[in-house]
């Protein structure tokens, strides 16, 4: 059986990472973009890392340019506009590909776990939310429009788990 413990990422900063780090933990994995009509719930995966991160839950953010351009520059630059603009201190992984044959392993995994409307496998834009449990599975995929808002009751619960 796959995990999310069974991958690795590359963060932001260069290294890799791990995913078996985080057993345990609940885990909320979003595509991001910086110039996205959702770029604004950063604030939201921020207040939500601020709020369940001491009790356990991580938020990763891979940014990906396959929607429209809108994560078009450099690592840096992205990482920069997110802590500048949103206060943003959770993790931030390398840009990566989410759909088609190029998608990093992980998003394979977690679109082929929890598939989308009428049970299609490919993320559909950016904001794309996945919770995984502590046990490493895939609790439930969320769709651009569910704000990190509307994730708390989910959380909570992963969280008692």
């Amino acid at each position: 059986m796959t995990r999310l413990y069974d991958f690795s990422a590359r963060r932001i900063e260069g290294q890799e990472w791990p995913l078996s780090e985080l057993k345990g933990q609940v885990v909320l994995v979003v595509n991001t973009a910086s110039a996205c009509g959702f770029t604004p719930q950063f604030a939201g995966l921020q207040a939500l890392h601020q709020h369940y991160g001491e009790r356990g839950l991580t938020v990763l953010g891979f940014p990906c340019n396959q929607f429209g351009g809108q994560d078009p520059n450099a690592e840096p630059q992205i990482l920069s506009f997110c802590q500048s603009n949103f206060g943003v201190s959770f993790p931030m992984m390398s840009k990566v590909q989410v759909n088609g044959p190029g998608a990093h392993p992980l998003f394979q995994w977690l679109t082929r776990s929890a598939p989308g409307v009428l049970g299609t496998e490919a993320i559909k834009w950016n904001f794309t939310k996945f919770l995984v449990g502590k046990d490493g599975q895939v609790i439930r995929r969320y769709g651009s429009v569910d704000k990190p808002e509307s994730l708390h009751g989910d959380i909570e619960a992963a969280l008692a788990a």
